[in-house]
């Protein structure tokens, strides 16, 4: 995966979240998770700050990060 693009695949976003490729046309069809280009019937697209933005709206604060605690 060329991490340098501003585009990436379904497989690629499959990859890097850890999502089944299912999981993701699921979402897509449903029009919910991650925001998604469509050009054509085959053709899909995810930005990569998009994704980004998904993945960092799901983490969870610990303890010793909201405490500013290094371990």
């Amino acid at each position: 995966m060329d991490i340098g693009r501003e585009y990436l695949s379904e497989g690629e976003v499959a990859q890097l979240t850890g999502r089944a490729l299912s999981s993701l046309r699921n979402d897509r069809s449903r029009r919910r998770g991650i925001p998604f280009i469509r050009w054509g019937r085959r053709f899909i697209r995810y930005k990569k700050a998009d994704v980004l933005i998904f993945m960092d709206s799901r983490r969870v604060e610990t303890d010793d990060t909201t405490r500013g605690e290094d371990r």
